[in-house]
């Protein structure tokens, strides 16, 4: 230790052969440093980008863009849609959603989209947490869906085929058979083609427009004879749409009138498809596999509960004694 040496003054800095003096350490560039200056979006512009990132139907879209432009007019700042979404608290947007005179549905709407928007600046680590978090959806009575009989449908299609002054009666008596006996929706029908059915293999391919999924389901019996004579015997492409009509809601409303019937709509097929499904004695999980969910039967479980539980009545009087 005593022996120990200091360098002579020339040859300390011997390591910077320029003899430069070192970086100050506001100037030193950090590996995951951003080279530009990092602008924060306004709440505006996190909306439109959260909304070119959807995809959805473009009526969906279009509802959702609207939304957009109440933001950049009322939301509760001085600068509107312009203002920082740093600066955004959970009471902002209580005071947004609390300025219309809306119910339960478009509140739920309104709020799912800016949580949306929210969850997308966090996803993408512009917010740290999400403001919109914390508010409850508004919870909505449950209502009261009319439901038609198989034989109430296999009139409605009778009626709109009888339709002397509608010129389309055939193709809406045609679209309105489909939905009822392959239990889809008009997304599912409107967007069929040839291409989707295979009369070989006797299925057919669907896409579902709310889990933008494809799933198929079997060519049920009274489906194949309904395809086949709408096929003929052309040639037919297959990115050829099955249906040239986008909906029937005029011919069944007139359908129903006629016969005294609820005004049963599209929906209402499904309905009764599944109901039909059900009480014949399907399991619950084939059911929903026809409907192209993915939870197992967990939705018609809870869907179609009173309709279950019809049916284990029914099967329990079967185990009587003789």
């Amino acid at each position: 230790m005593g022996n120990r040496q200091s360098l002579p003054p020339d040859r300390r800095n011997q390591t910077n052969s320029l003899n430069l003096p070192p970086k100050p350490i506001e100037n030193l560039q950090l590996p995951n440093q951003r080279s530009e200056p990092f602008t924060e979006k306004n709440l505006r512009g996190l909306c439109l980008d959260f909304l070119k990132g959807l995809r959805q139907s473009s009526k969906t879209l279009e509802g959702k863009a609207a939304i957009v432009e109440k933001i950049k007019k009322d939301w509760p700042d001085l600068k509107q849609g312009e203002v920082r979404i740093s600066a955004i608290r959970p009471s902002d947007v209580r005071k947004w959603l609390a300025s219309y005179p809306f119910g339960g549905d478009s509140y739920n709407s309104y709020l799912w989209f800016i949580r949306g928007a929210f969850d997308h600046a966090v996803e993408n680590r512009m917010l740290a947490s999400n403001p919109a978090s914390g508010i409850r959806a508004i919870k909505r009575d449950s209502p009261i869906r009319t439901t038609p009989t198989f034989e109430q449908f296999k009139v409605i299609v009778g009626n709109i085929r009888s339709q002397g002054k509608n010129a389309r009666r055939d193709e809406s008596a045609d679209f309105v058979e489909f939905m009822g006996l392959a239990g889809v929706g008009n997304a599912e029908t409107i967007n069929l083609t040839w291409g989707d059915i295979d009369f070989k293999g006797g299925s057919i391919t669907l896409f579902r427009q709310k889990t933008r999924k494809g799933y198929k389901i079997p060519m049920f019996p009274q489906l194949r004879p309904l395809l086949e004579d709408r096929r003929g015997a052309a040639e037919r492409r297959n990115d050829e749409q099955v249906f040239t009509i986008r909906s029937a809601k005029k011919s069944m409303k007139a359908a129903c009138e006629k016969s005294n019937l609820p005004h049963f709509d599209h929906r209402s097929l499904r309905r009764m498809f599944v109901t039909r499904a059900l009480q014949l004695g399907v399991d619950v999980k084939t059911v929903s596999a026809w409907q192209g969910h993915q939870d197992g039967g967990k939705l018609i479980l809870s869907t179609y509960s009173h309709v279950l539980n019809d049916h284990s009545e029914r099967m329990a009087k079967l185990m009587a004694e003789s």
